[in-house]
């Protein structure tokens, strides 16, 4: 059984630790009553997804609300008048493993504020981890920060132990970093990035020639960018994102939208939170850039810097390039036929293994679970299947949005019915 004081650092730290959006919270704050049966209160207990679509709970904490940094975006700042708590090493150990033995969690995902400096606090964090796998022979899933300015043997030793390691950038830019965490220094951010692709890059060599040779950070690198706390468009967002993806070899990037914590006049007016569907839009624009082939400049530009709220950025490029269209998803490349709204990655894939052996209709699409009310306006059928094409961009757009209003409010008048 935890103590009380154990307890009440965990509230605090986990509660601060839900602003680093690398994993997400199911943010439930039901309490256990008159000795019923189960609690989800706020324990830091997050839910993850691995690449192959598991769903993992991971314990989700600070190892300290504690910092030097006065970054007026971030809840623990120094300046900031809240309750501050930090965990011992052998407490956030001792947590790990009586979680995990209860089955409430499969990994840790450990966080931190700054203690002293950069190597104090880094050095805490791996020996947390280094405990964990050593000692207590703990085999699950692991994910640090790494703390800008710790030292190459630092970051070494996280590698060895973690199986993920994130770098959070915090800005987009460089300018934004200044204005609003003028305590750090950009160069102190790319730097550890760029150790950490090498590293990760040079283990995998070896474990070529080697099979015994140890893993580095086998889940790679990932970082967070805080966004509507300061004016840089998408455009300048994409691109970042972009720039670590191809320089840094970065698994995910993360996009957090500004939550109002302060009334400093650097930061936008309180209660004017980064509305829900920007941080949606950007995360499909970087689907798209990851997996689906587009460039950047393909899905914002110089002309037209920021995402369209109203349609995802798929739908924005096709009804931008019309001429493209439609496809004849039979006789089209798989590149061409992912770029179609309404077809996903592993529709796009079974579509070209389909037509292998009859020539696909309307009906077949349905059948492959292809949003085919959205998809319909930009595919080419032979007769008698063939739609007229004398649609503006301006109307297919409108018909589409339509389309999904009446389909949300027949949800609606369902969910109501069940009452």
């Amino acid at each position: 059984m935890m103590n009380e004081r154990v307890m009440e650092k965990l509230g605090i730290l986990a509660d601060a630790a839900k602003y680093d959006v690398s994993c997400a919270s199911s943010g439930s704050k039901r309490e256990n009553k008159n000795k019923g049966i189960g609690d989800a209160k706020g324990y830091g207990i997050c839910h993850a997804f691995t690449e192959d679509g598991r769903c993992v709970s991971l314990l989700k904490i600070l190892l300290t609300n504690h910092c030097i940094f006065d970054c007026a975006y971030c809840v623990s700042r120094k300046s900031n008048d809240i309750k501050r708590a930090a965990f011992t090493v052998q407490e956030v150990v001792d947590l790990t493993i009586g979680f995990y033995r209860r089955n409430y969690i499969e990994g840790l995902f450990l966080s931190s504020g700054i203690f002293d400096n950069a190597d104090y606090t880094m050095e805490r964090l791996v020996r947390i981890a280094k405990k964990l796998r050593l000692e207590e022979n703990f085999n699950g899933y692991i994910h640090l920060k790494a703390i800008p300015g710790a030292s190459d043997e630092l970051m070494k030793e996280a590698g060895i132990y973690a199986d993920r390691l994130s770098v959070n950038v915090e800005m987009p830019t460089e300018q934004s970093l200044k204005l609003l965490a003028p305590d750090k220094n950009h160069i102190d951010v790319i730097k550890p990035m760029e150790y950490l692709k090498n590293e990760i890059i040079g283990y995998k060599e070896e474990k070529k020639l080697n099979y015994k040779a140890p893993s580095f950070a086998p889940a790679g690198q990932s970082t967070q960018m805080v966004i509507g706390a300061t004016k840089e468009s998408d455009l300048e967002i994409l691109g970042m994102a972009d720039y670590f993806y191809q320089q840094m070899n970065m698994r995910r990037v993360y996009y957090s939208g500004y939550v109002p914590i302060s009334n400093d006049n650097r930061l936008p007016a309180i209660g004017t939170p980064v509305p829900i569907i920007r941080e949606n839009r950007l995360y499909q624009a970087d689907w798209l850039i990851r997996f689906y082939g587009f460039n950047v400049n393909e899905i914002v530009g110089f002309n037209q810097p920021n995402l369209d709220l109203d349609i995802d950025p798929k739908l924005g490029w096709a009804l931008r390039n019309l001429d493209q269209f439609p496809v004849d998803i039979n006789t089209a490349d798989l590149e061409l036929i992912k770029r179609i709204p309404g077809i996903g990655y592993l529709s796009a894939k079974k579509i070209v293994a389909a037509r292998q052996f009859k020539k696909l209709v309307p009906y077949d699409l349905k059948k492959l679970g292809i949003a085919y009310t959205r998809a319909k306006y930009f595919l080419a059928f032979a007769t008698p299947f063939q739609m007229q094409r004398d649609f503006t961009s301006i109307q297919i757009k409108d018909q589409i949005l339509n389309i999904q209003k009446s389909k949300y409010k027949n949800d609606f008048s369902n969910q109501l019915a069940l009452f």
